[in-house]
């Protein structure tokens, strides 16, 4: 299957609690922000119900943006570059799954990484 881009920017899941039912933080909003966008931007040859069940290893690739405070210079440079901070590579991997698969124990392999770019998104390769 070919890749698919999808453009925005990786959340990785938080740690939730009971009290996040009914109050809401805002690091909670923003990954349920991410989780809807996600489902409404993801290309129609993925939103099978049953393409879940179908799928057994995933390819994925976070690029996470660069800040807005940072050189030009420095930019230029990190553009591609490994991305070895925070968001943890499992918890945007947790929020990409919890987000679009009804039953992730099928997939039994993945290879993710994540780079620094200049604008967000997530590409797939299912």
């Amino acid at each position: 299957m070919p890749s698919h881009i999808i453009p925005i920017t990786p959340v990785s899941k938080p740690r939730m609690t009971q009290r996040d039912r009914w109050k809401e933080r805002p690091v909670v909003k923003r990954y349920r922000d991410f989780c809807d966008e996600l489902r409404l931007k993801l290309p129609k040859q993925l939103r099978l119900p049953d393409l879940a069940d179908k799928i057994q290893t995933i390819d994925i690739q976070f690029f996470l943006p660069m800040a807005k405070t940072w050189s030009k210079k420095k930019k230029i440079a990190m553009d591609g570059q490994p991305h070895q901070q925070k968001p943890d590579i499992d918890n945007l991997l947790k929020a990409w799954m919890d987000a679009l698969y009804r039953n992730d124990a099928v997939i039994w392999k993945v290879s993710a990484s994540k780079m620094w770019s200049l604008k967000g998104s997530i590409v797939v390769e299912l």
